[in-house]
């Protein structure tokens, strides 16, 4: 028995841990396994520094706070896009981090952003309005994703649109603050929200 758990805490250790700093505060996350290409870009850009200074330059209320790929608002999401990671065992949840990507008319592979990313907020929703929207989107969720939703709230219209590759494991009250800051055109913050993202471990 004792064998069994010391393997299962070494696997659970390989998760890597980084942490989005703000003048809102710290938001902790750790990075899927399973989603290796997002995990391993997301590391390289973090560990180069290339989050630093960058703003969550998109952030809707009851939705979701977008970043990672501009520092005043221009462009700098020049990295190649990276092949989708969709895994049905990850959910849009709220604390969920996943990769932003240009839309299908121009990206019918949903490849994902070489950068930008967002965590989400969204809300809550009835386990009938969810499994309406299993219907409409030809999906069909576990009872306990059902109850995420319902209970934690998320945002589960993205499903199988966007890569989930992380999730926040501290900090979610950060999220809300940010989601909640005035916004002007295109849902940018009136006050510019720069963050500096650190790898604590891998």
């Amino acid at each position: 028995m004792m064998l069994t758990a010391i393997a299962v805490d070494a696997q659970e250790k390989k998760e890597p841990i980084v942490l989005i700093s703000t003048s809102y505060g710290d938001i902790k996350l750790k990075l899927y396994n399973e989603t290796p290409q997002h995990r391993d870009n997301f590391l390289e850009l973090a560990r180069k520094g290339r989050f630093d200074g960058s703003i969550f330059h998109r952030v809707i209320n009851r939705f979701m706070i977008q970043g990672g790929g501009s520092k005043d608002l221009q462009t700098i999401d020049n990295r190649p896009m990276i092949p989708a990671e969709f895994n049905a065992k990850f959910i849009h949840k709220k604390g969920a981090l996943a990769a932003a990507r240009t839309p299908d008319n121009v990206n019918p592979m949903k490849m994902s952003s070489g950068s930008q990313f967002y965590i989400v907020q969204g809300r809550t929703y009835t386990v009938d309005m969810v499994k309406s929207m299993e219907q409409r989107m030809g999906i069909t969720y576990t009872d306990e994703q059902r109850k995420i939703y319902a209970e934690v709230g998320g945002t589960p219209h993205l499903d199988t649109q966007y890569t989930i590759f992380g999730e926040v494991i501290e900090g979610l009250d950060v999220v809300d603050k940010i989601a909640a800051v005035q916004t002007h055109q295109a849902d940018v913050p009136v006050e510019p929200i720069p963050m500096t993202v650190k790898v604590l471990s891998e």
